[in-house]
């Protein structure tokens, strides 16, 4: 089948980024440059030109960029987002007949025998009168298209080309200036041009999407009295304490009314006694679900109060937002076709053989009424969102449809693109990147079970390159209320110490679990029957109030502090894409890099990762990485400490004891 216009030559191809050729959005944060890349090409000889369209959703109207060539057909353009939500492009490019005429008449030129050498031998006649005709043809068609001044200087330079040719001069010169060719430039003859068959999306979030550090606490907790449970204002009371560590957001587990059937004990006890407050998780009772507040906790206006005192002190705060019910809640009752029903008739409770939750109904997205179901769930986010509520870590995503979720936050966003929505999901690559692609802002990682050098290179180089990149950003969390990892449990403060540097500078999002943390709570449960070992903490707060002493001395809340303030500091460390590892033979060094995109800031990063003896050896530094010639010397600053070291070459020794500090956070120095 003959196509409907066969003229058109060019071939656009291989356009960079695309996720799933345009299914999703990549994701980018306001004010970035994008840069657009494609293999732009077309037969024989002829040039080609290029434009990049781009504009805002809210705009009918393309913003144009011109392509640049790269290499090998390859062609880069780029556009700054200016306005938070969703951005489109798409590539127009031509046969450009100007510039391919301006090519051939410089090679006519250069081919004219000399006048000023009579001996040099006769060349073949370049017919360059002709040749300036077929370029005034090319200026009087672009003039054509222009308008105002702009058509009649090229008209002029038409005019100027006619006369010229007219001439007959025995020798010619060029004839045509720059400024007429980059004024021809504006005006191209696109009658044939090619359109790429997409408009790609891309996803424009604000800056905290990117850098962020959270810090999570559960607020009956907080207390200061002992037997009292912590409320909102107790909450309150300690953000300046964690506003002072640097945090930029607080993370609340659900602070709705817990179920009272089925309610678990301490440590995960199957039945409650009478003062147990149970798990928060266990959502719903007869005070209210999902838009409800705790009555221990406080009231909406204690929650609004919360939320602005938390701004004051520039931070923001963050709700756990968990579908799932209690027994008690109220869709229970009134939505039971929401909910999986067993043979018996009852409800069917959450599992993960072999740990059975009782307390907990999972919802049933292939209810009848899923409708119903979706526009429910909508509105617990939107009831938040309406006080003000712009950050949510959102429990088990992976465990409800996908395309609930691409259709619940692309309604959120509509009125406020600034939303952001945090996926904890410890489950399969492709699901955890299909929760990013449906609208998830971040994603919890596998950094919790990535513990040696190899896993964690290889890792971290996945997951800050593109195309992952492009769509997934990982929030690092060395522990949780659900996870404390072995090492954590047996390697004692340095591993606390080992693990949140690890965390807060390989990724530019990350968080604790505090102040279990910073107090380096390492304690687990007993293991289930037949297993080995258990992720879980003994006493967990999960399921009872704790009381913890912040001045203890084993606290490691002044270096998490500094890692914070350092984060602040340097902007390499407010990004992913620009991670790089440098070799060291010994496994228990690590070592890597962070740049900023004009080198002006340059972060070199090396831990010891054996929590209990000091390891040495001879790092083997890229140093084009660190904007460094291969031989000189440079100095390094050790921002944890202070010191200052003078290097030499690319071979430098390298000491890190954990007992002192098991990490150098350098910044290198031109």
């Amino acid at each position: 089948m003959k196509p409907i216009e066969g003229r058109r030559r060019i071939v656009v191809e291989d356009v960079q980024p695309q996720i799933d050729c345009g299914r999703h959005p990549a994701k980018r944060v306001l004010g970035d440059t994008v840069t657009i890349t494609a293999a732009i090409f077309g037969d024989g000889h002829d040039h080609v030109a290029a434009r990049l369209l781009y504009r805002h959703a809210s705009n009918p109207d393309w913003q144009w960029a011109t392509f640049a060539p790269l290499n090998n057909d390859l062609w880069s353009a780029q556009f700054v987002v200016d306005k938070l939500g969703p951005w489109r492009f798409t590539i127009e490019a031509w046969v450009d007949h100007f510039d391919t005429w301006l090519h051939d008449l410089d090679k006519r030129l250069a081919a004219q025998p000399d006048p000023q050498e009579p001996t040099q031998q006769i060349s073949t006649p370049q017919d360059i009168p002709l040749a300036l005709r077929i370029g005034a043809r090319h200026l009087g068609t672009a003039a054509a298209r222009a308008s105002g001044a702009d058509a009649k200087r090229l008209r002029s330079a038409m005019l100027e080309l006619e006369a010229l040719a007219e001439a007959r001069h025995p020798f010619y010169k060029s004839p045509v200036s720059a400024e007429i060719v980059a004024l021809a430039s504006q005006y191209p003859d696109r009658t044939f041009a090619t359109r790429f068959a997409s408009e790609l999306p891309v996803w424009v979030d604000r800056d905290r999407a990117r850098f962020s550090s959270w810090y999570e606490l559960f607020p009956r907790s907080t207390s200061p009295h002992p037997g009292q449970h912590g409320t909102l204002r107790d909450v309150e009371a300690l953000l300046p304490d964690i506003a002072a560590m640097g945090f930029d957001i607080v993370y609340m587990p659900p602070i709705h009314p817990i179920g009272v059937a089925y309610r678990k004990g301490p440590n995960n006890a199957v039945t409650a006694k009478p003062g147990d407050e149970g798990s928060p998780w266990a959502i719903g009772a007869a005070e209210g679900g999902h838009t409800a507040v705790h009555p221990k906790l406080g009231t909406l206006a204690d929650f609004d109060h919360l939320q602005a005192a938390t701004r004051e002190h520039n931070m923001e705060l963050a709700l756990d937002i968990a579908f799932q019910c209690s027994p008690d809640h109220p869709w229970v009752a009134e939505h039971p076709d929401w909910f999986t029903l067993r043979p018996d008739g009852t409800i069917q409770y959450a599992e993960n053989p072999p740990k059975k939750y009782q307390d907990i109904y999972p919802i049933n997205f292939e209810s009848p009424d899923w409708r119903g179901l979706w526009d429910a769930l909508y509105g617990v986010f939107k009831f938040w969102v309406d006080r003000g509520v712009r950050v949510f870590r959102v429990d088990n995503p992976h465990t409800k449809a996908l395309t609930f979720w691409k259709w619940c936050i692309a309604e959120i966003q509509k009125d406020t693109p600034e939303t952001l929505f945090l996926a904890e999901a410890f489950t399969r690559p492709h699901v955890m990147y299909s929760l990013a692609k449906a609208g998830y802002t971040q994603g919890y990682t596998y950094f919790t079970w990535r513990n040696t050098k190899a896993d964690l290179q290889a890792y971290f180089e996945e997951i800050c390159s593109f195309p992952i990149a492009d769509f997934f950003r990982p929030n690092v969390w060395p522990n949780t209320p659900d996870i404390l990892h072995e090492q954590l449990q047996t390697g004692g403060r340095a591993m606390f110490m080992q693990r949140v540097i690890l965390a807060a500078t390989l990724s530019a999002n990350y968080g604790i679990y505090g102040p279990a943390y910073e107090l380096c709570e390492g304690r687990p449960a007993p293991a289930a029957p037949g297993k080995t070992g258990s992720e879980e903490y003994v006493d967990s707060e999960k399921y009872e109030i704790r009381r913890w002493n912040r001045a203890d001395p084993i606290s490691i809340a002044p270096l998490i502090t500094q890692l914070n303030q350092i984060r602040r500091d340097h902007l390499a460390l407010q990004r992913n894409e620009n991670l790089h590892f440098h070799a060291i033979p010994d496994d228990n060094l690590i070592a890597y890099s962070k740049s900023t995109d004009d080198l002006s800031d340059v972060i070199l990063v090396i831990v010891n990762l054996d929590p209990r003896n000091p390891h040495d050896g001879w790092i083997n530094l890229n140093m084009p990485r660190l904007d460094l010639p291969w031989q000189g010397s440079f100095e390094v600053e050790d921002l944890l400490t202070g010191a200052r070291y003078t290097w030499k070459d690319q071979w430098n020794y390298i000491s890190l004891d954990p007992n002192v500090m098991p990490a150098h956070i350098f910044r290198v120095i031109r």
